[in-house]
Protein backbone atom coordinates (compact mmCIF):
# COMPACT_ATOMS: atom_id res chain seq x y z
CA UNK A 1 0.00 0.00 0.00
CA UNK A 2 3.01 2.27 0.37
CA UNK A 3 3.07 2.58 -3.43
CA UNK A 4 -0.45 4.04 -3.58
CA UNK A 5 -0.25 7.62 -4.87
CA UNK A 6 -2.78 9.51 -2.73
CA UNK A 7 -3.38 13.12 -3.81
CA UNK A 8 -5.97 13.96 -1.14
CA UNK A 9 -8.01 12.27 1.57
CA UNK A 10 -10.50 13.18 4.28
CA UNK A 11 -13.41 11.34 5.89
CA UNK A 12 -15.60 11.84 2.79
CA UNK A 13 -13.38 11.23 -0.25
CA UNK A 14 -10.01 9.88 -1.28
CA UNK A 15 -8.33 10.93 -4.53
CA UNK A 16 -5.62 8.68 -5.97
CA UNK A 17 -3.66 8.14 -9.17
CA UNK A 18 -4.37 4.86 -10.94
CA UNK A 19 -1.30 3.36 -12.58
CA UNK A 20 -1.66 2.18 -16.16
CA UNK A 21 -2.56 -1.50 -16.64
CA UNK A 22 -4.16 -1.81 -13.19
CA UNK A 23 -7.92 -2.60 -13.15
CA UNK A 24 -10.18 -0.01 -11.52
CA UNK A 25 -12.01 -2.85 -9.76
CA UNK A 26 -11.66 -6.63 -9.54
CA UNK A 27 -12.11 -8.49 -12.83
CA UNK A 28 -11.72 -11.99 -14.20
CA UNK A 29 -7.93 -11.61 -14.42
CA UNK A 30 -7.60 -11.82 -10.64
CA UNK A 31 -4.91 -9.11 -10.73
CA UNK A 32 -4.71 -6.61 -7.90
CA UNK A 33 -7.13 -3.77 -8.57
CA UNK A 34 -7.21 -0.15 -7.43
CA UNK A 35 -10.46 -0.39 -5.45
CA UNK A 36 -9.03 -3.23 -3.34
CA UNK A 37 -5.79 -1.28 -2.86
CA UNK A 38 -7.68 1.78 -1.61
CA UNK A 39 -9.77 -0.35 0.76
CA UNK A 40 -6.62 -1.97 2.17
CA UNK A 41 -4.93 1.44 2.52
CA UNK A 42 -7.85 2.93 4.49
CA UNK A 43 -8.27 -0.18 6.64
CA UNK A 44 -4.58 -0.18 7.58
CA UNK A 45 -4.12 3.56 8.04
CA UNK A 46 -7.22 4.10 10.16
CA UNK A 47 -7.20 0.68 11.84
CA UNK A 48 -10.70 -0.11 10.57
CA UNK A 49 -12.35 -3.33 11.79
CA UNK A 50 -13.63 -5.49 8.94
CA UNK A 51 -13.65 -4.26 5.35
CA UNK A 52 -13.47 -0.49 4.85
CA UNK A 53 -16.29 1.09 2.81
CA UNK A 54 -14.98 2.61 -0.39
CA UNK A 55 -17.47 3.68 -3.06
CA UNK A 56 -16.47 3.30 -6.71
CA UNK A 57 -17.81 6.47 -8.34
CA UNK A 58 -16.29 6.16 -11.83
CA UNK A 59 -13.86 3.93 -13.69
CA UNK A 60 -10.87 4.13 -15.98
CA UNK A 61 -10.15 1.42 -18.53
CA UNK A 62 -7.37 -0.90 -17.41
CA UNK A 63 -4.73 0.49 -19.86
CA UNK A 64 -5.59 4.09 -18.90
CA UNK A 65 -3.81 5.79 -16.01
CA UNK A 66 -4.69 8.92 -14.09
CA UNK A 67 -6.80 10.49 -11.37
CA UNK A 68 -9.77 8.78 -9.71
CA UNK A 69 -11.91 9.83 -6.76
CA UNK A 70 -13.45 7.28 -4.40
CA UNK A 71 -16.11 7.92 -1.75
CA UNK A 72 -15.50 7.12 1.92
CA UNK A 73 -19.21 6.64 2.72
CA UNK A 74 -22.50 5.99 0.95
CA UNK A 75 -23.77 9.58 1.18
CA UNK A 76 -20.65 10.94 -0.52
CA UNK A 77 -20.85 8.16 -3.11
CA UNK A 78 -24.41 9.18 -3.98
CA UNK A 79 -23.55 12.89 -4.22
CA UNK A 80 -20.46 12.31 -6.36
CA UNK A 81 -22.38 9.96 -8.65
CA UNK A 82 -25.00 12.67 -9.13
CA UNK A 83 -22.26 15.11 -10.15
CA UNK A 84 -21.05 12.61 -12.72
CA UNK A 85 -24.53 12.40 -14.25
CA UNK A 86 -25.03 16.19 -14.24
CA UNK A 87 -21.51 16.84 -15.66
CA UNK A 88 -20.53 18.86 -12.58
CA UNK A 89 -17.64 16.42 -12.28
CA UNK A 90 -15.21 17.24 -15.07
CA UNK A 91 -12.52 14.86 -16.29
CA UNK A 92 -9.80 16.00 -18.67
CA UNK A 93 -7.80 13.40 -20.56
CA UNK A 94 -4.60 13.69 -22.57
CA UNK A 95 -4.24 11.40 -25.57
CA UNK A 96 -1.42 10.73 -28.01
CA UNK A 97 -2.87 9.89 -31.43
CA UNK A 98 -1.41 8.44 -34.57
CA UNK A 99 -1.77 11.09 -37.24
CA UNK A 100 -3.30 14.55 -36.93
CA UNK A 101 -7.08 15.14 -36.79
CA UNK A 102 -8.21 17.16 -39.81
CA UNK A 103 -10.21 19.45 -37.53
CA UNK A 104 -7.90 20.71 -34.78
CA UNK A 105 -10.64 21.51 -32.27
CA UNK A 106 -14.14 20.14 -32.22
CA UNK A 107 -16.47 17.41 -31.02
CA UNK A 108 -17.09 13.77 -31.88
CA UNK A 109 -20.53 12.20 -31.63
CA UNK A 110 -21.04 8.51 -32.38
CA UNK A 111 -23.25 5.61 -31.44
CA UNK A 112 -21.41 2.72 -29.85
CA UNK A 113 -22.22 -0.92 -29.25
CA UNK A 114 -20.17 -3.25 -27.09
CA UNK A 115 -19.49 -6.87 -27.94
CA UNK A 116 -19.31 -8.28 -24.41
CA UNK A 117 -17.91 -11.61 -25.57
CA UNK A 118 -14.98 -10.04 -27.42
CA UNK A 119 -14.74 -6.99 -25.10
CA UNK A 120 -14.60 -4.64 -28.06
CA UNK A 121 -16.68 -1.56 -28.86
CA UNK A 122 -17.77 -0.60 -32.37
CA UNK A 123 -19.21 2.52 -33.97
CA UNK A 124 -22.58 1.52 -35.41
CA UNK A 125 -25.67 3.23 -36.90
CA UNK A 126 -28.02 4.90 -34.41
CA UNK A 127 -30.79 2.58 -35.61
CA UNK A 128 -29.12 -0.55 -34.22
CA UNK A 129 -30.59 -2.04 -31.07
CA UNK A 130 -28.69 -1.51 -27.82
CA UNK A 131 -26.55 1.42 -28.96
CA UNK A 132 -25.30 4.16 -26.64
CA UNK A 133 -24.57 7.73 -27.67
CA UNK A 134 -20.95 8.81 -27.12
CA UNK A 135 -19.89 12.44 -27.19
CA UNK A 136 -16.62 14.21 -26.49
CA UNK A 137 -14.85 17.47 -27.23
CA UNK A 138 -11.17 17.74 -28.09
CA UNK A 139 -8.37 20.15 -28.90
CA UNK A 140 -5.03 19.38 -30.56
CA UNK A 141 -2.32 20.81 -28.29
CA UNK A 142 0.83 19.79 -30.16
CA UNK A 143 1.57 17.74 -33.22
CA UNK A 144 4.29 16.42 -35.49
CA UNK A 145 3.80 14.97 -38.95
CA UNK A 146 2.95 11.58 -37.52
CA UNK A 147 1.49 12.09 -34.01
CA UNK A 148 -0.67 14.49 -32.01
CA UNK A 149 -1.12 15.38 -28.35
CA UNK A 150 -4.82 16.01 -27.78
CA UNK A 151 -6.80 17.30 -24.80
CA UNK A 152 -10.11 15.46 -24.46
CA UNK A 153 -13.22 16.08 -22.37
CA UNK A 154 -15.85 13.37 -22.39
CA UNK A 155 -19.53 14.26 -22.09
CA UNK A 156 -20.64 10.63 -21.87
CA UNK A 157 -18.80 7.90 -20.00
CA UNK A 158 -18.82 4.97 -22.41
CA UNK A 159 -16.53 1.96 -22.37
CA UNK A 160 -13.38 2.52 -24.49
CA UNK A 161 -15.01 5.73 -25.74
CA UNK A 162 -11.95 7.89 -26.46
CA UNK A 163 -10.08 4.99 -28.03
CA UNK A 164 -12.96 4.00 -30.32
CA UNK A 165 -13.93 7.51 -31.38
CA UNK A 166 -10.41 8.59 -32.31
CA UNK A 167 -9.85 5.34 -34.18
CA UNK A 168 -13.08 6.18 -35.98
CA UNK A 169 -11.54 9.36 -37.46
CA UNK A 170 -8.37 7.53 -38.48
CA UNK A 171 -6.30 8.70 -35.50
CA UNK A 172 -6.11 5.74 -33.08
CA UNK A 173 -4.22 6.18 -29.83
CA UNK A 174 -0.57 5.25 -29.76
CA UNK A 175 0.05 1.87 -28.13
CA UNK A 176 -3.55 0.71 -28.49
CA UNK A 177 -3.50 -3.04 -29.08
CA UNK A 178 -7.27 -3.21 -29.50
CA UNK A 179 -8.14 -0.31 -31.81
CA UNK A 180 -4.73 0.68 -33.19
CA UNK A 181 -3.57 0.53 -36.80
CA UNK A 182 -0.57 -1.73 -36.21
CA UNK A 183 -1.35 -4.22 -33.46
CA UNK A 184 2.06 -5.88 -33.81
CA UNK A 185 3.63 -2.72 -32.38
CA UNK A 186 1.31 -2.49 -29.39
CA UNK A 187 2.89 -0.91 -26.34
CA UNK A 188 2.28 -1.49 -22.66
CA UNK A 189 1.91 2.28 -22.40
CA UNK A 190 -1.35 3.36 -24.00
CA UNK A 191 -1.32 7.01 -24.98
CA UNK A 192 -4.23 7.96 -22.70
CA UNK A 193 -4.07 9.66 -19.31
CA UNK A 194 -6.74 11.17 -17.03
CA UNK A 195 -4.71 14.20 -16.01
CA UNK A 196 -7.23 16.58 -14.42
CA UNK A 197 -10.29 16.04 -12.24
CA UNK A 198 -12.72 18.67 -10.92
CA UNK A 199 -15.65 18.07 -8.59
CA UNK A 200 -17.57 19.70 -5.74
CA UNK A 201 -16.74 18.30 -2.30
CA UNK A 202 -19.84 16.33 -1.24
CA UNK A 203 -19.99 17.95 2.22
CA UNK A 204 -18.05 21.23 2.24
CA UNK A 205 -19.29 22.14 -1.27
CA UNK A 206 -15.81 23.47 -2.05
CA UNK A 207 -14.58 23.14 -5.64
CA UNK A 208 -11.79 20.56 -5.73
CA UNK A 209 -9.27 20.51 -8.58
CA UNK A 210 -6.57 17.87 -8.97
CA UNK A 211 -3.89 17.44 -11.61
CA UNK A 212 -1.43 14.60 -12.10
CA UNK A 213 1.09 14.11 -14.86
CA UNK A 214 1.99 10.84 -16.55
CA UNK A 215 5.63 9.79 -16.61
CA UNK A 216 6.84 12.42 -19.08
CA UNK A 217 10.17 10.64 -19.48
CA UNK A 218 8.45 7.55 -20.90
CA UNK A 219 6.85 6.79 -24.24
CA UNK A 220 4.68 8.22 -25.66
CA UNK A 221 4.64 11.33 -23.45
CA UNK A 222 8.34 12.12 -23.97
CA UNK A 223 7.54 13.10 -27.55
CA UNK A 224 5.85 16.30 -26.31
CA UNK A 225 6.37 19.14 -23.83
CA UNK A 226 3.85 18.09 -21.17
CA UNK A 227 4.69 19.97 -17.97
CA UNK A 228 2.74 23.13 -18.70
CA UNK A 229 -0.56 21.25 -18.75
CA UNK A 230 -0.23 20.07 -15.16
CA UNK A 231 0.16 23.35 -13.31
CA UNK A 232 -2.67 24.17 -10.86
Amino acid sequence: MENLNVLYEDNQVIVVVKPQNVPSQADESGDMDLLSMVKAYVKEKYNKPGEAFIGLVHRLDRPTGGIMVFARNSKSASRLSAQLVSHEMKKTYYAVCQGVPQIKSGSLVNYLKKDEKENIVKIVPQSEQGVKKAELTYKVLQNSDTESLVEVNILTGRSHQIRVQFAGIGCPLLGDNKYGKDKTRASKNLGLWAGRLEFIHPVSKQKMVFVASPDTSAMPWNKFYMDKYFLR
